[in-house]
């Protein structure tokens, strides 16, 4: 399957507003350090993550609701567990990028 990618001027203004709604989502620290588990294709409950980031269980379900809510995560109910995942795998290039111009 071919990807097609669009350039930024050729976005309407309803995608670029859903664009810089999702960045602004991504744009906070702990919902960085989220997202950078969850590249890769990985699926992570919300208890799994907490453990992770070693944050309160509520703050990250609150940081997941954002980002779900954005347009940046799915989620997949299996069983008693929900899954999140990064909506479009495309994704993983703004955490690899954060990554890369964090470094001094």
């Amino acid at each position: 399957m071919e990807v097609q990618t669009m350039k930024i001027k050729d976005l309407d203004a309803n995608q670029l507003d859903r664009a810089a709604s999702m960045l602004k989502a991504i744009a906070h620290p702990m919902r960085i350090a989220i997202l950078s588990h969850l590249e890769d294709g990985k699926k992570l409950t919300v208890t799994e993550i907490h453990n992770l980031l070693n944050i309160e269980q509520s703050t990250t379900s609150h940081h997941l609701g954002i980002l779900k809510d954005k347009g940046v995560l799915a989620s997949q109910r299996e069983g008693k567990n929900t899954y999140y995942f990064l909506k479009h795998d495309s994704l993983r290039n703004i955490v690899e990028c954060v990554s890369r111009c964090s470094v001094d």
